[in-house]
């Protein structure tokens, strides 16, 4: 582990999160989540069957015991329906690391930011470990840190539509003042918006409909995983500068 991802002062090798969401099976969830390599899985939970013995379950599946389960609050639109949900979610399952998310409306499912607030802060209050998931405004960003998120995510694009990362300077921006992890979530669509973000110093990526949406689920994951490395090593190599004009590979001196 010589990059490890440290979030709520756990280590993780994988800096890409999968979701648990829009699947064929939970079968085929499993599959793509090994084939990406992901240690964390969000796991939204008014939508997917956990406890119903009669039916078939995600715990049965994509094990509890192999990957850390991630709670979020995907549906909901006010800050009282999310905090009230992640504490049902604690009391059910245990889980204290979370997932935040407040939407705003149906059609974007773009993040209602001050009720995102205002639900961070009472979850931490709480006791609760936060990663929230928000706009690409810098302001918003370092309210929620300072508020003590443990991670902040914001989107590339708008959740399920696959436009990569829309607004590239607000993420550096976000990155370059952000002490804490800073993860891509909601918008990648290939393996080249996956290390795009990764390229511009975020710490992860979080992805859902972009492997589970594929033709072939299991060979985006294992794409989606090595882009994500890729886009680190880049990022920690540190780019050539961009020039306006031709620099020859070969030195000119000594030429015949």
């Amino acid at each position: 582990m010589t990059d490890p991802l440290i979030i709520a002062g756990k280590s993780y090798n994988s800096r890409l999160i999968v979701g648990t969401g829009k699947y064929q099976s939970y079968q085929q969830n499993a599959e793509a989540a090994r084939a990406a390599g992901a240690e964390i899985v969000t796991v939204a939970l008014r939508r997917v069957n956990l406890s119903n013995p009669d039916e078939e379950r995600l715990t049965d599946f994509v094990k509890p015991d192999e990957f850390t389960y991630l709670p979020n609050t995907a549906g909901c639109y006010t800050a009282d329906e999310a905090v009230r949900t992640l504490r049902l979610a604690r009391e059910a399952g245990g889980w204290n690391l979370v997932k935040l998310e407040v939407l705003a409306d149906q059609k974007t499912l773009y993040p209602n930011m001050p009720e995102t607030l205002e639900a961070a802060k009472a979850l931490i209050a709480d006791g609760f470990e936060v990663m929230v998931y928000c706009s690409d405004d810098p302001v918003y960003a370092k309210m929620l840190e300072d508020a003590g998120c443990c991670a902040i995510m914001p989107l590339g694009s708008l959740i399920g539509s696959g436009l990569g990362i829309m607004n590239p300077v607000n993420i550096r921006l976000i990155v370059e003042q952000t002490r804490v992890p800073v993860i891509v979530d909601a918008g990648v669509g290939t393996a080249s918006d996956a290390a795009i973000a990764m390229e511009l110093g975020c710490d992860g990526v979080l992805m859902n409909t972009a492997i589970a949406a594929a033709k072939d689920p299991i060979r985006m994951a294992k794409a989606m995983k090595h882009a994500v490395i890729a886009g680190r090593e880049s990022y920690l190599a540190g780019r050539m500068p961009k020039k306006m004009y031709a620099d020859p590979s070969s030195p000119l001196a000594g030429l015949i």
